[in-house]
């Protein structure tokens, strides 16, 4: 099924080069490895390469490279937790912007890690919200 017929929610809000980043990733990978599962993972991986997910949607970085430690080694065998999106190899001074964009209650107070959990809650709750609630 070519990508642009499953492009999840939060791409469909997201800029165009992210949702074209995906969408030719998703259909190389389906070429390679069948629809499914481990295609939609290739094409996130690519779109994290240059996005985080920010709310509802995804913005980029800025910058090109792995958004976590996950990301940084990768592989298909490889299949610890991911940030979810969010840039945790990011100065801690930018995940402060993202979490005040979000706000996020008790910033100020937290390290980076907890920086990066309360930023993948509030990009959940936001896109369930974006996606009414569900």
């Amino acid at each position: 099924m070519p990508g642009r017929e499953v492009l999840p929610s939060t791409l469909r809000r997201s800029p165009e080069k992210a949702q074209r980043t995906w969408e030719k990733t998703h259909d190389s990978a389906i070429e390679t490895y069948g629809e499914g599962e481990r295609a939609h993972r290739t094409a996130f991986a690519a779109v994290k390469n240059e996005f985080e997910k920010v709310g509802d949607h995804w913005e980029s970085k800025g910058r090109k490279g792995p958004s976590d430690r996950q990301a940084a080694g990768g592989g298909p065998q490889r299949r610890a937790k991911t940030a979810a999106g969010v840039d945790a190899n990011a100065p801690k001074d930018h995940l402060m912007e993202v979490a005040k964009k979000l706000d996020v209650p008790g910033r100020s107070r937290m390290t980076k890690p907890e920086l990066v959990k309360a930023i993948q809650k509030a990009n959940d709750k936001a896109t369930r919200e974006a996606r009414g609630g569900r």
